[in-house]
């Protein structure tokens, strides 16, 4: 766990570690420590632990055995499965490469470092992942599966992932909403530089197709403070129009505006139902996993 305040989830620390295998596994085992194997419990496949038997119990489920030798009953409880389908769609167009000094990794390995975290979980958890990484296209598309080797098979895809071209994200997310077949948990992962209007428009189609929606913004930590002093010259990542000016003339006008982009999407997400989390890269990953888990507690 922390060593001196220094977080095991830091982005810094993730970034020194191999394979996003390892990433992945490092995160969810840190994040789970001290926390049952699954909170869930449920007549189903693998047994987790007994309880003495109460008036009511289903006797199909004492433990004959025990009560053989200790002349007591018990109640085998086992964990959940749960088979429930979630999509991960990953934002990889060209704005999630940006990288800030004081993040150290850019949004993109950031959201990957998310990506394989939150289908370990899953995975633990019996719910059966898949991957989609789109831009103004669907770039890749890996079903959402539990047969064994899938995660293995996310986890290359990422590996071998690469930045996209210019957002247009509600054209990929619209035909999704159609090609889903079954309800499941649709979770997000993007920057949201992008059509808002667009964006929002296909997330109401998916709540319409009765999925759950995830939305994870990822923000790098220079877009949120503007951190910016001396003469400086800015890049549109997607354009590749610049601009030189000073920084303090920008400030106020920029913090104003990106505060208020941030509200529209707290309150949009709101009026859909989504669950909206804003993410800054130079923050540890378990937020995302705690905002995962919560929505995952509450479909139990």
């Amino acid at each position: 766990m922390a060593v001196e305040g220094l977080r095991f989830l830091d982005p810094k620390i993730l970034g020194k570690i191999k394979t996003l295998e390892l990433k992945a596994k490092y995160v969810v085992e840190g994040f789970m420590t001290g926390l049952h194997k699954s909170p869930y419990k449920g007549f189903s496949c693998e047994f987790a632990e007994y309880r003495q038997y109460m008036h009511g119990d289903d006797l199909r489920y004492i433990d004959w055995k025990v009560f053989g030798r200790t002349d007591k009953f018990y109640i085998k409880e086992f964990e959940e499965e749960t088979n429930v389908r979630c999509y991960l769609t990953l934002d990889v167009s060209e704005s999630m490469g940006y990288k800030g000094k004081k993040s150290g990794i850019s949004k993109m390995e950031y959201a990957n470092y998310l990506v394989a975290s939150l289908a370990y979980f899953m995975t633990q958890q019996r719910d059966g992942p898949g991957l989609v990484t789109v831009d103004n296209k669907i770039v890749s598309f890996l079903p959402a599966s539990l047969k064994a080797g899938h995660l293995h098979t996310i986890l290359m895809n990422l590996e071998k992932g690469v930045i996209g071209t210019a957002s247009n994200m509600s054209v990929p997310l619209h035909h999704l909403a159609e090609i889903y077949a079954k309800r499941g948990i649709v979770v997000v992962i993007t920057d949201l530089m992008d059509d808002e209007e667009g964006i929002r428009s296909a997330l109401q189609h998916m709540r319409f197709k009765g999925h759950e929606i995830i939305l994870f913004h990822i923000m790098d930590y220079d877009e949120i403070e503007f951190p910016f002093t001396g003469l400086s010259r800015f890049e549109e990542m997607e354009t590749n129009k610049e601009m030189l000016t000073l920084p303090d003339a920008l400030r106020n006008s920029y913090l104003k505006n990106i505060n208020n982009f941030i509200a529209y999407w707290k309150l949009e997400c709101q009026k859909l139902d989504i669950d909206y989390v804003l993410l800054n890269t130079s923050k540890p990953l378990d937020f995302a996993l705690m905002s995962y888990l919560a929505k995952r507690s509450g479909l139990m």
